[in-house]
């Protein structure tokens, strides 16, 4: 078993909940890079299926940056008035050979094409905690990386720097000729 996909691979990803319960799983996504600590990948008009079942398509190209160590992940969404990010408050991924994996802490912030965000989804995040007993040290973490990605977004650092999205996108589409 390795440690992480392959480039040019295509992965599932999938999204729990603190209780072990399945949040989400993307049906395609191809790894653009694939570390121990990192996973960079894209798709486009992807399935996605909710816990429910119900399933909808992503609607554009999308890159996302998982990362071992932090308790992010970065979508950034190729729109044609700018690049619109979505940051999920979750574990850090593990990957198992069937998906790239994480567990979803409710928190978002939505990043628009100017950098202005917005934190979302507090209120999820009350009763999530409350109701699965988030351990105080979760609590903490999350509440540290909130502020981590408030200042990348800042800095625009990684995900956020000016031509991340795009230099990924290029290769992306490398992968669809």
């Amino acid at each position: 078993m390795s440690g992480y996909p392959a480039e040019g691979e295509i992965i599932q990803i999938h999204s729990y909940k603190h209780n072990g319960l399945i949040h989400r799983v993307w049906e395609e996504s191809i790894v653009l890079k694939g570390t121990s600590t990192c996973i960079i990948g894209a798709n486009d008009k992807t399935m996605v299926t909710e816990a429910d079942g119900r399933t909808w398509v992503t609607r554009e190209p999308a890159i996302c940056f998982f990362h071992a160590k932090h308790w992010f992940n970065i979508i950034g969404m190729i729109r044609e008035e700018g690049i619109y990010y979505y940051c999920n408050l979750s574990s850090p991924f593990v990957w198992d050979e069937e998906a790239l994996k994480y567990i979803d802490y409710d928190l978002d912030i939505k990043v628009f094409p100017d950098m202005t965000y917005i934190l979302l989804d507090e209120d999820e995040y009350e009763r999530h905690r409350k109701e699965m007993n988030y351990p105080d040290v979760i609590d903490r973490i999350l509440k540290n990386n909130v502020k981590k990605l408030i200042s990348w977004i800042h800095e625009r650092k990684g995900p956020f720097a000016p031509d991340f999205i795009d230099k990924w996108y290029e290769k992306f589409l490398s992968y669809r000729k």
